[in-house]
């Protein structure tokens, strides 16, 4: 008896499963290859993805408790302490008491770190060109539009849905960036 083989995904056709919700399916897949994109970008300015949102988010506010980052951005507390150690290690953040309660922690970007922001910059600005080539401004702005709209039908389902469009704040998460924004 011959043992059942899983079919191949990299096949013409979807997933069976795929079937039922085909752009929720493509949605996937290009959030998939996005990420990896990202991370290949990233990788060669010596950081790993979500790290350059932190970074971001730490140039954009200044100092913020490592508590406040946890909250904005929705990730595990184990996941923030790990990528802020690796941060640390490379020079780019620095952790202290907080002067004002000295039992939290601020986290700030160094000085060293500025030189960092050129490169994010760059890799996002690489990513964005490389994920919309070969669309005209017409199709990006079309796509941007449709995608602001899914995220508006998407976004009441979520625990704590941030406004559409609106900055990030301590209640929103600063790792997303609103579809309207592209």
């Amino acid at each position: 008896m011959k043992p059942e083989v899983a079919p191949s995904c990299t096949g013409d056709q979807p997933p069976e499963a795929a079937a039922c919700g085909p752009v929720g399916h493509a949605v996937t897949r290009v959030a998939r290859l996005h990420r990896m994109a990202a991370g290949r970008l990233l990788r060669q300015v010596g950081l790993y993805p979500g790290q350059e949102a932190v970074m971001m988010l730490l140039w954009q506010k200044g100092p913020v408790r490592q508590s406040e980052l946890i909250k904005i951005c929705e990730l595990d507390p184990s996941t923030i302490t790990k990528m802020l150690q690796r941060l640390e290690q490379s020079g780019h953040v620095r952790r202290c008491p907080d002067p004002a309660d000295r039992r939290a922690v601020l986290v700030e970007a160094t000085e060293t770190s500025c030189a960092l922001f050129a490169d994010v910059s760059r890799a996002w600005r690489e990513l964005e060109e490389h994920t919309l080539a070969g669309l005209d401004q017409a199709e990006r702005a079309e796509l941007g539009r449709l995608l602001a709209r899914v995220e508006e039908n998407l976004c009441p389902e979520t625990a704590e849905c941030p406004e559409i469009g609106a900055q990030p704040d301590s209640t929103s998460s600063a790792l997303s960036t609103s579809a309207s924004e592209l």
